[in-house]
């Protein structure tokens, strides 16, 4: 058994919904649906009534409703007592930052950083959209950074987290050049014979983000789908082979672009097919009890007159 299966369960429990339930838990409905029953099969009975709306719990459920909850409550507080004895060098802070951000926007972003404020010690814990938000709720770092989109918000409680704009990205198009530096793959394509499409796999936050792009294109765009990951370097890796057209964060394909390696896949100086995507850090409130990390603190107040006085610069 696994734990996620259990929050995964007292998700339901309370919201009475798959649908509601998988949307904050950061996954597909159908991959919400089988997490459940694969906790229904290790429990040896069925846990919801499947017969009624909203969605209830069997008489068995109920008791592993109430199990479930001391289970993780038993297991945070061993998480949290583990974390102190693991937390003695209080000068580093740590980072859960999504795949394709670690890889690509992260590391030059603490160098600009560090440029200004100064150094500081770092750790960086590299997961999916999905872990990366349950380590900063579950309090296993202290800053998340992670992309965001107006249509695609996380479920964060901003009574509890504040968060804070690093920059903003653009997620476009790329393909791998022909011998005279032309895309091999130029949108929009054709319906009779459809662009190759390097897509993320269902559920990825940037394949909703792709798919938001797609749909509120001026024209109809032509794809076939014939490459799947949830990885964005997985895609990058197979667009500069020559296997299709991916849709990737700028920082991401940055050196490509200058070595030649990608280019735009649509037709110079067009503005099309791009969507604006924030990068945004978010932390937990510090309360008068426990205080914040002295470097962290600090960290947060720069990050926040950094973010001011590009707003300023902006507006004016």
């Amino acid at each position: 058994m696994e734990t996620k299966w259990l929050e995964d369960f007292v998700s339901l429990a309370e919201t009475r919904s798959f649908s509601r339930s998988a949307q904050l838990r950061h996954v597909t409905q159908p991959a919400f649906s089988r997490r459940i029953q694969a906790l229904e099969a290790w429990a040896g009975t069925d846990l919801v009534d499947r017969s009624s709306y909203p969605t209830r719990l069997t008489s068995a459920g109920k008791t592993m409703y109430d199990q479930a909850l001391e289970m993780l409550q038993s297991l945070q507080s061993t998480r949290s007592m583990l974390r102190a004895h693991a937390s003695s060098d209080k000068g580093m802070v740590g980072f859960a930052v999504p795949h394709t951000l670690a890889f690509t926007f992260f590391p030059a972003w603490v160098s600009q950083v560090q440029e200004q404020f100064g150094s500081f010690k770092s750790r960086l814990i590299a997961l999916n959209v999905h872990d990366a938000v349950m380590r900063l709720v579950e309090g296993g770092c202290d800053l998340l950074i992670a992309y965001h989109h107006s249509s695609q918000p996380f479920q964060l409680d901003m009574a509890r987290y504040e968060m804070v704009r690093l920059g903003e990205e653009l997620l476009a198009p790329y393909a791998k050049p022909d011998a005279n530096g032309k895309p091999l793959f130029m949108l929009p394509g054709h319906a009779s014979e459809p662009l190759p499409f390097l897509a993320y796999g269902p559920g990825a936050y940037l394949g909703r983000l792709t798919e938001l792009l797609l749909k509120e294109a001026s024209m109809p765009v032509h794809l076939e789908r014939v490459y799947e990951t949830d990885m964005a370097e997985g895609l990058k890796a197979m667009a500069i082979e020559g296997h299709g057209v991916a849709f990737l964060p700028y920082s991401a394909v940055r050196n490509e672009l200058q070595s030649g390696r990608l280019v735009s896949a649509v037709p110079e100086g067009s503005q099309k097919f791009q969507l604006p995507m924030d990068v945004l850090a978010y932390r937990e409130k510090p309360t008068g009890k426990d205080g914040a990390k002295s470097v962290v603190q600090a960290l947060w107040s720069f990050l926040q007159s950094q973010a001011e006085g590009l707003e300023k610069a902006k507006a004016q």
